[in-house]
């Protein structure tokens, strides 16, 4: 998984979408075959958390090495798509402090309100809409539906990694950031976030060439 994960984000980076589909599928072949050498019990189980772990960290990772891969503004698409992130979840902690009363979703995050859910999408949409006009020159409202979308995915990866989380009965996904839910609740919103802007900007934003 370490060795498919780098081979998934070298190839997104070097050879584009298509070569980020291809690293997905050696590193789900290459697992398969590698753990038929511990015979056949708990297969089913292990290939099945192998291929979460590759989809949820390098291949949706990889979208990032798609995005700062463009010629001549791959950094700016990667700081559009950060910065809409970080605004989302700004609003949405700022807004749910405030005004937080009727909970998103209890049983899977607690402290997620549909109050905090509206302050992220209005962050995300006002932050975007200047900054995508600004660098991309593109109309203020299609960089607010920009902020919009990421927000949507940004909360969306949160609640995956939270129920994850709950379901392997853990408070933290690793033993670095300890108390603050572990390395991936800072990536979390993050990985769920970059396929979209990927998508988004392609659209917004062609590559030339």
């Amino acid at each position: 998984l370490i060795a498919g994960g780098a081979l998934t984000v070298g190839l997104a980076w070097f050879a584009g979408p298509d070569a980020l589909s291809l690293g997905l599928l050696v590193t789900v072949l290459g697992t398969m075959i590698w753990r038929l050498g511990d015979g056949p019990g708990g297969y089913q189980r292990d290939l099945t958390a192998a291929t979460l772990v590759a989809v949820y960290v390098p291949f949706l990772g990889g979208f990032a090495a798609l995005l700062a891969a463009a010629p001549d503004d791959g950094a700016w698409r990667i700081l559009a798509t950060l910065i809409a992130v970080v605004l989302s979840d700004t609003g949405g902690y700022a807004a749910g402090v405030f005004l937080g009363k009727h909970p998103m979703a209890p049983s899977v995050s607690p402290k997620k309100s549909w109050e905090g859910f509206g302050g992220s999408l209005t962050a995300a949409a006002l932050g975007s809409a200047l900054l995508i006009w600004q660098v991309f020159d593109v109309a203020p409202w299609w960089g607010a539906l920009f902020g919009v979308a990421v927000s949507c995915a940004a909360v969306l990866g949160d609640l995956a990694e939270s129920m994850i989380k709950r379901d392997l009965g853990v408070k933290d996904m690793s033993n670095l950031l300890p108390g603050h839910g572990g390395l991936m609740d800072r990536l979390d919103s993050i990985l769920f976030a970059v396929p979209v802007a990927y998508l988004l900007l392609a659209v917004l934003v062609p590559v030339a060439g």
